[in-house]
Order: structure tokens, then C-alpha cells, then sequence
């Protein structure tokens, strides 16, 4: 079987882009390499760029970690930006018949496919999808990591503050980005760090660095300079003089939501949802039903489920516990949500909990908020961040983890980590993590201060019940359970069953 995987960003990319989605792809293909009778291709599109030429391209990867070369390639000049804030609800996410031309001739000469796999459509047009008009024989496999498809923010997060519930016919959208990118600007800021990359340079050292920060910054100031000369032409209005205002016009966002759900109607086998939860968005925004498949990714945690325990209690014997927040300082990721949650918690009930945080420092002064809370806490442990070997030494003493999001996240990793050492988790009703445990008593309305309390109060009292919370938990997928799950997708062989199973009360 010839397979073809899809993302933006290289799986081996330099600088780390992508998150969980690159780790995933880096963790299937690995798995891959174990088994027999598979050859697996990547590719990736929508970051590199030449600074002269730009007729779309494709070509084997020419920087980055020599590993896998023979099967890492990527389109060169692609008409769509990536990741999607670059290219933000512009018309090339749906039609650019340059950069599907590179596309299928990237297929003619290193195919044809038995499966192309996309764990994104960000950097490709949504033409992308019809393959089988030129390839019928070839299964077109969608993941659903994000949001993409229906909205152009990518996470259904407003104005980077709120979850979006209505896009209002596409009106919601227009001021949704606090700021717009100039794409031109991107293109030779791209260009360059390709051309640097391509003559041996890695982003991060020092010749790179050297060379690539102060020409950005002098590109900026030239562009800079250039726009307010254009803009120096044109006549101030006079004071006091009334003009009317358009209503903004959510025509266009309207009609790429429509589009995008319609060529996944038309030309996928499969929509695979990393959790029900993305499921139920996917099927309320248009995807057909029997196109979904809840299909939860495979970790390589999946093994500390079976070498660990479920401690008997949430409380120490003292009735103390100690909760741990993981990943970022973020106000989607809920974690300033947390901090004025515990603020304002009575200090009787904050000080029977201790709180360890690892996320990186962003250096605004949040991390002095952290430590003035720490001072109403019974105790408070902080680290600037965490690396996977280092998650159980992180973790040896906690006794609860918070997922307290503010968005429809998918499946976040740092839930998965700490339910995989049987840590029980307390997490908002958005997103996938309340499906690891399926214990309404452990759920909290997102954003919603009393009723984090409420739960706190609940755990404080003794009234969760862990026998019931891990009889009713989801065991973590490996990567050779995953494996075997997305064989069976590509050949078309899997079980019919309900794919998305019914949202929790």
C-alpha cells in the first residue's frame, strides 16, 4: 500500500511548527516504518518561497535534518500561505489552480496512491480534495486537528478572546483577527529563510540569525515607509463631517464555509475526528454524517496506563490536594481563567490546594500574578515549561490535572499525558478531554467561575468517586492500536458503527 500524508509544515521542521499535529504525524510514520507492505510519502506546502520566481513547485526537501529525505517533500511557491492566520479567509484557500497543478504533478511523478491522508488542508487549496477525478482508485482520508474547514481562524476562537458560537453568516469573521499579515511580506520573509535554510543554515544559530533578523527588519521599515507615502496622497477628512459606515459583509466567509463543507461532502471516503466533540461541530457545520469516524490518536503515553495506579483518593490524608495545570499561558488554553478562579476562591478552601503549573514564561508580568496567588494557596510549584521525559518526575505528586479551556479544543495533549498516568482530570465542556474520563461530576460550564468553585467544593467534601470516574475512563491508544485502526480506514474495511456517538449531558 502506497500512502500519502499531508500537512503544512514538515514533520521534521527546524523550528518545531505544527504542535501536536507534527508530533502525531512524526509518531505514524514511525510506526509505519515497523510494519510491512506499506511506503509512505509526506508533503508539505504553504512555507517556502523563492524570492524571485513564483510559479508554484514541488521538490524533495532540501533543508533540515537529513533524516527521512528520500520522502519528505514539499510545493515551493504555493498561492496559499500556511498556517491559515497567513492566509487569513483569502480566495486561494479554495481555488488556485497553480498550486493544484504542482499538486498533481507532484502525484503523477512520485505516485499514484493507494491513500492520500490530510492531517490539514491549510496551505493547499480545497481542490486539493478531488483526486479521484484524475485518480479514482485513490481513498482520500480527511483529520479533523482543527477547525479549518469552517472557520478561517482555525479554533473558532473570536477576536482571541471568545469561543465563536455564530459566525453570523460570515459577519463574525471579518473583524476576527486582531491583526492581518501582509501576505507579500510574508512571501519574502519565507523566501529568505528558505534560501538560508536550502544553503545549510538552521533557524536558530547564529549565521542564520545574523543574516535573516535585521534584512526582516529592514524589509518591515521599507514597507512601512511605502505605505505611508501611499497613504499620504489621499485627503484627511474634514472634522465633523458624517460619512455613513458599511455594515461589514460576511458574503465571502459565508461562502468558503459552504464550499469547503461541500468539496468534503463530495470527495472524501473518510472524515476521521480526533474526538466526538469534533465530531458534533463537524457534522453541525454540514459534514455528512456517514462520512465521521471518531478516531482517537495514538500516543506513545498509551504504555504509563499500564504501568501505573489510580491513587484511592483525590485528597491526602490531611484533606489537601494538588492540582496541575500544563502547557501554555494562553487565555484560550483557560489558564488566566484559572488564575482569577483561584483568586477569588474563599482562602479557607484555597489553602487546602497546592498548585504546580509548568507552561513557558511570557515575560508580561503574568508570572508575578502567579506568585502573588501562590501566597493564598497551600503551596504553589512553578516550571518554565516541561519536556516529555521529564513528565513523570512533573507529576509524581499530583493528585488532580485542570484542562480548563475556553475553546472547543480537540483532544488536548497535556490532558492525554496526565490521564495516561491515571491522573484525574477537571476539565471545561469544551472540547474532547471531558471524553477521557465521561464523569459529568468532573465537568465544569467553560468560563464560568461558580461552577469551578462548585467542583472544588466537591472535591474538597470527598464526594467524587474515583472507583466510578476510572470504571467509566477511556484507555489511552497506542500507536500500534491506532496503527491498526487507520489500515482499516484505508482499505475501506473498518466496522460500520455510529461514528459519532451521542454528546454528553
Amino acid at each position: 500500500m502506497r500512502i500519502l500524508y499531508y500537512n503544512w509544515v514538515d514533520y521534521l521542521d527546524d523550528e518545531n511548527r505544527g504542535g501536536g499535529v507534527t508530533q502525531y504525524q512524526r509518531n505514524v510514520l514511525k510506526e509505519l516504518d515497523r510494519q510491512d507492505g506499506i511506503k509512505a510519502t509526506f508533503l508539505s506546502s504553504g512555507i517556502s518561497y523563492d524570492l524571485l520566481r513564483r510559479v508554484p513547485r514541488w521538490e524533495q526537501m532540501r533543508h533540515g535534518p537529513a533524516q527521512d529525505r528520500h520522502r519528505r517533500y514539499e510545493i515551493v511557491n504555493s498561492g496559499v500561505l500556511s498556517p491559515a492566520h497567513h492566509s487569513f479567509g483569502q480566495a486561494s484557500q479554495l481555488r488556485d489552480d497553480a498550486t493544484l497543478r504542482a499538486l498533481h504533478d507532484f502525484i503523477d511523478a512520485t505516485g499514484p496512491y493507494d491513500v492520500v491522508h490530510f492531517n490539514n488542508l491549510e496551505g493547499l487549496p480545497v481542490q486539493a480534495l478531488d483526486l479521484k477525478s484524475i485518480w479514482p482508485d485513490t481513498r482520500v482520508i480527511l483529520s479533523l486537528h482543527n477547525y479549518y474547514p469552517f472557520c478561517p481562524q482555525v479554533n473558532l476562537w473570536h477576536q482571541e478572546r471568545e469561543t465563536c458560537t455564530d459566525f453570523d453568516q460570515g459577519r463574525t469573521c471579518v473583524h476576527c483577527l486582531p491583526h492581518t499579515h501582509n501576505a507579500q511580506q510574508l512571501k519574502l520573509a519565507n523566501g529568505l529563510a528558505y534560501h538560508l535554510k536550502s544553503a545549510g543554515l538552521r533557524p536558530g544559530s547564529t549565521a542564520f540569525e545574523a543574516l535573516f533578523r535585521p534584512t526582516i527588519k529592514v524589509g518591515r521599515r521599507v514597507a512601512m515607509g511605502l505605505k505611508l507615502l501611499r497613504r499620504g496622497g489621499k485627503p484627511l477628512p474634514k472634522p465633523g463631517r458624517l460619512a455613513p459606515l458599511s455594515a461589514p459583509d460576511g458574503t465571502p466567509f459565508a461562502a468558503r464555509r459552504a464550499q469547503m463543507v461541500q468539496m468534503i461532502n463530495d470527495h472524501c471516503d473518510r472524515v476521521l475526528c480526533v474526538s466526538d466533540a469534533v465530531g458534533h461541530i463537524a457534522e453541525r457545520f454540514g459534514v455528512r454524517r456517514d462520512l465521521l469516524k471518531t478516531s482517537y490518536i495514538g500516543t506513545a503515553e498509551a504504555d504509563c496506563f499500564t504501568r501505573t495506579r489510580p491513587k484511592p483518593s483525590l485528597l491526602q490524608s490531611d484533606g489537601t490536594f494538588s492540582m496541575a495545570y500544563l502547557g501554555y499561558m494562553r487565555r484560550d488554553k483557560g489558564f488566566f481563567f484559572l488564575l482569577e478562579a483561584l483568586e477569588s476562591l474563599p482562602e479557607p478552601l484555597a489553602k487546602r490546594i497546592r498548585l504546580v503549573v509548568a507552561a513557558r514564561d511570557i515575560k508580561d508580568g503574568t508570572l508575578e500574578r502567579l506568585s502573588d496567588l501562590g501566597a493564598r494557596l497551600g503551596g504553589l510549584s512553578y516550571a518554565d515549561g516541561y519536556t516529555h521525559d521529564g513528565l513523570d518526575d512533573l507529576l509524581k505528586n499530583v493528585d488532580l490535572g485542570v484542562i480548563p479551556v475556553l475553546w472547543n479544543d480537540n483532544l488536548p495533549q497535556v490532558a492525554i499525558e496526565m490521564h495516561a498516568r491515571h491522573i484525574p482530570l477537571l476539565t471545561s465542556d469544551l472540547g474532547g478531554a471531558q471524553e477521557l474520563a465521561h464523569c459529568p461530576q468532573m465537568v465544569f460550564r467553560a468560563g464560568d467561575v461558580e461552577a469551578f468553585h462548585a467542583r472544588l467544593r466537591a472535591i474538597l467534601s470527598g464526594q467524587i468517586d474515583l472507583a466510578a470516574y476510572w470504571a467509566g475512563a477511556r484507555a489511552p491508544v497506542s500507536m500500534p492500536q491506532h496503527l491498526d485502526e487507520l489500515r482499516a480506514v484505508y482499505a475501506g474495511s473498518e466496522p460500520v458503527s455510529d461514528p459519532i456517538p451521542a454528546a454528553m449531558p
